[in-house]
This record gives C-alpha cells, sequence and structure tokens, in this order.
C-alpha cells in the first residue's frame, strides 16, 4: 500500500488523473477508503473527484464521519447533490445524523424534494432505533398477480433495490402479509397466482424497535433482510444485514468498553485524542475512588486486628482479587445472556441459584489452597491452623458472596431499563472489596480472638 500511495502522489504531482482514475477504478470500495484516510487532505478531495459518481457516493458512505465532513467542506454544492443523490436512503440517513447540525441542515437543502421528504421521515424515528435503519427500497407484490406478472416487476424495479432475495407481498392497503424468496417465485408456474404460493410465515420488525432487536432477529432466523412494518402492520422498510453488522460491531464495542468503566467513545479510537479519552474515563475513576474509601475505611476500623495478627495482612490481595475476578466472571456471562436473550429477566432466580452453587464450588477450591498457604504463613501450630482456617472460611465467603451481587447488578440494571454493561468490572470489584474487607476482619476477630 506504501508503495501505491507513493505512485499516486507521483501521479498528483503530474497532474495525471485519468491515470489516477484508472489504477484504483478496480480496486474494492474499502480499498479506496483506506487511501483517502491514509493521503493529504488537498489530494484526498482530487482523488475522490475522479472516481465515478456511483463510486463515489459508496466510498462517501465508508467513511468516518470526521472525513465525510471535511470533504463535504471542499466539494462544490453540485458534487454534494450528486453523491447525496446516489446514497442509498439508510445510508443517507446515517450520514445526517452523525454529521454537525449545521452541516446537516446544509445538505438537507440540497436533496431534492422526493430524497428530502425520504430523509425527513427515516430522521423522524427515535434514535437508535430500526425506523433510523431501515431503507425505503424494496420489491413488493401483489397477492392477486401471476408469477409472470410478478417476474417482470421485478425485473423493472429490482435495479433500484438494495435486496430481491426477499419479496413482500402487500395488500391494497400496504399491509404485509408474506415475504418469499425470489427462487421459490422463479422455480412456480408462471401462471400460478402469487396467493397460491403464499405460505403465511414471516418475521417482521417495528419500525420503533431498538436497534439490537433487529440484530437479534437476523441472527436467530439465519436471514438477510428482515421487512419493518408500522404500528398497523403497513410496509414501510426493511433492514439489511450490512447494515446490521455495523451495528452488532458498535453495540459490541459499546458494550465492552462500559464493561471497563468507560463511557462509550462514538468514535474510532484512533480519531480520540488525548482529551476525549480523558473525558470518557475520568468520570468512572473519580466516582470508585470515592467507592473505594468504604474499603479504606473498613480497614482503618479493624486496625487493632492487623496490629495484633499482621499475618493478615498479607493475604488481603489475594482474597479480594479472588472475590473481584469471580464477581466479573459472573457478571460478564449474565451481562452477554442478556443481551443475546438467552436469558430472561424473569429467570434471575434461577440464575442467582445456578451462580451460588458455582460459587461454592469455587470458593471452596480456592479455600483449600489458601488454607495451606496460610498454614505456611502462619506458622507450625495452632496460631497457623487458625490463621489458614480464617483465609479459607472468607475465601469460600467472599467468591460466594461476589458471585451473587455478579449475577443480580445486570439483573437489577435491566429491570430498571439501564444498561447491563453498566455493572462493569470496576465497580463489581468495588462492591467486593468492601465486602470482602468486612467479612475478612469479622471472621479473624471471631476465631483469632483479636
Amino acid at each position: 500500500m506504501e508503495r501505491i500511495k507513493q505512485e499516486i502522489e507521483t501521479l498528483i504531482e503530474q497532474r495525471n488523473w485519468n491515470d489516477i482514475r484508472q489504477r484504483i477504478i478496480s480496486w474494492e470500495v474499502p480499498e479506496i477508503t483506506d487511501l483517502l484516510a491514509d493521503v493529504d487532505k488537498k489530494d484526498k478531495v482530487l482523488i475522490f473527484r475522479c472516481l465515478p459518481r456511483a463510486v463515489s457516493a459508496e466510498v462517501f458512505s465508508y467513511m468516518e464521519p470526521e472525513d465525510q465532513d471535511s470533504l463535504l467542506r471542499e466539494l462544490t454544492d453540485s458534487e454534494t447533490r450528486q453523491i447525496l443523490t446516489n446514497l442509498d436512503p439508510d445510508d443517507r440517513t446515517a450520514i445526517l445524523e452523525e454529521l454537525p447540525a449545521t452541516i446537516t441542515l446544509k445538505l438537507m437543502n440540497l436533496l431534492s424534494y422526493e430524497d428530502l421528504k425520504e430523509a425527513r421521515f427515516l430522521l423522524g424515528y427515535p434514535e437508535e432505533s430500526v425506523g433510523r435503519l431501515m431503507t425505503p427500497d424494496y420489491a413488493e407484490i401483489k397477492t392477486e398477480w401471476t408469477v409472470e406478472r410478478a417476474l417482470q416487476h421485478i425485473r423493472a424495479v429490482g435495479k433500484d433495490n438494495a435486496n430481491i432475495n426477499r419479496l413482500y407481498i402487500t395488500d391494497n392497503e400496504g399491509k404485509l402479509l408474506d415475504d418469499i424468496r425470489l427462487r421459490r417465485l422463479i422455480l412456480a408456474d408462471p401462471d400460478d397466482k402469487i396467493r397460491d404460493i403464499m405460505d403465511h410465515s414471516f418475521i417482521s420488525l417495528s419500525a420503533f424497535d431498538d436497534r439490537e432487536k433487529a440484530v437479534l432477529t437476523l441472527q436467530r432466523y439465519d436471514i438477510v433482510a428482515a421487512p419493518v412494518v408500522d404500528s398497523e402492520g403497513v410496509l414501510i422498510g426493511i433492514v439489511t444485514v450490512d447494515d446490521i453488522m455495523d451495528v452488532a460491531e458498535e453495540e459490541v464495542t459499546e458494550d465492552i468498553q462500559k464493561s471497563a468503566a468507560v463511557a462509550p467513545l462514538n468514535m474510532s479510537y484512533h480519531r480520540a485524542g488525548p482529551f476525549d479519552l480523558y473525558t470518557k474515563r475520568v468520570g468512572w475513576l473519580v466516582a470508585l475512588v470515592f467507592m473505594n474509601l468504604i474499603s479504606a475505611g473498613v480497614i482503618a476500623a479493624f486496625e487493632d486486628s492487623l496490629a495484633g495478627a499482621i499475618t493478615l495482612v498479607f493475604f488481603i490481595p489475594i482474597l479480594l482479587a479472588s472475590g473481584g475476578n469471580s464477581g466479573s466472571q459472573s457478571a460478564t456471562l449474565i451481562i452477554r445472556a442478556l443481551v443475546t436473550n438467552d436469558v430472561e429477566s424473569s429467570e434471575w432466580l434461577g440464575s442467582l441459584f445456578k451462580e451460588l452453587m458455582v460459587g461454592l464450588l469455587l470458593g471452596a477450591t480456592l479455600g483449600i489452597i489458601v488454607w495451606f498457604i496460610g498454614l505456611l504463613r502462619g506458622g507450625i501450630g495452632l496460631q497457623g491452623v487458625k490463621i489458614g482456617i480464617v483465609v479459607s472460611i472468607t475465601m469460600i465467603c467472599i467468591v460466594i458472596l461476589a458471585n451473587v451481587v455478579g449475577v443480580l447488578l445486570p439483573f437489577l440494571l435491566n429491570k430498571l431499563k439501564l444498561d447491563p454493561a453498566v455493572a462493569s468490572s470496576p465497580l463489581i470489584t468495588t462492591i467486593a472489596d468492601a465486602t470482602g474487607l468486612l467479612i475478612y476482619f469479622s471472621v479473624a476477630e471471631w476465631i483469632l480472638q483479636i
């Protein structure tokens, strides 16, 4: 790629636009996008202008919002209008909602009447809803048509539709009645009526559904597109797998960031500056500092106990880390199960019982290990045995408690309509630390009589 970039730069210096066009016309769209991301700003505009109209629109839809904004400031109104006209409706909507308001307003003023009407319709749905994601380009046929007439209709409109692998059957009022595969239509007798080959079995989404539901629906039923209907069942668009893949990546990235106590970046890490990363991370870290004061307070309250058996200090990192790690494991499994609908909110009691059993087994295993360590650290004799018993009992209790917190917190947040990913590893660890120290010193005072 570096060699190709140098060749392109040489051609730019030579003002050899025809050779540039010939070099990159055969490239795949992602490769052209990568090239534009790596060249200087002035060269980016010149290369972009070399692209054919249809290709330039597709390349533009692949670009990062910041690059789109920068490029639009350099293009003429006529060039911008051509790009917007050639974009798919769903891609156009995504761009309009990502760019700054002033740029969005300018772009909407450049749209044709029909495109503007379409854009306003799609932007009228809530953010992160299926309505923002759908495209109104689909192949629609009627029940009373013959197979031959339906095929003629598809030949006429198919080139303008995003997906014709599935055909959507509607009544005269536009209500969705069924969907069928194109293959089934091709193999049917040309004189058959569409109503005769319907099976009245289809999956649909509401325009107001969260986009995560669209991801789960296409994954579960292994389909490449799903119809979108309004509150009365009227077909208004479809969502396709290419858009769903983008959403799935964004949602997983967001959950991973939240699980690390980082506010969602809403941009790539490559694009984020130091101050962007600082603002996304500092909030949780400050909050956790104050939450950790609870742990510090517990230690301060048991200073006399620590003075009486200084060996106890050695086991604090081991016990707290084990509890935090166990709770994080439990929370991660439950959060993912909730997101993928593997577990329903109503199944919290069964999940709690399961994690209690797992916590008991894990705690017992780790408890045996730290019992031997406690025996060695406490010295041969009764004191060593007592130290081993203290850390063993504490380990079992901490792991069980951490598992309980790890399983219940995501269910609680889900019940409160909050993202369960907020039950992040640092939060679980902080809760486990404070309660674990309280358990540890209480058990130590009871058994060691200090």
